[in-house]
């Protein structure tokens, strides 16, 4: 399943989105599991916890494809 999530502003940071999005639980948790090298950034892994991610771009972690789109 894919989710679509908005983006306000210019981009989101990677360890906001997955606390936002709901994958992890805490900003903490979200910045170990990219510590950890599970999560992907258009099919690469992303190891930069606060990279900057923008509409049009895809994101994988824990069986989750997140797609991120422009809001409004």
């Amino acid at each position: 399943m894919t989710i679509r999530f908005p983006v306000e502003g210019e981009f989101i940071q990677l360890d906001q989105l997955l606390k936002a999005a709901g994958l992890c639980g805490s900003g903490g948790e979200a910045k170990q599991r990219v510590a950890d090298g599970v999560v992907f950034v258009d099919g690469e892994i992303e190891n930069r916890k606060r990279a900057k991610l923008r509409p049009g771009q895809r994101i994988e972690f824990a069986g989750e494809t997140i797609e991120l789109v422009a809001a409004g």
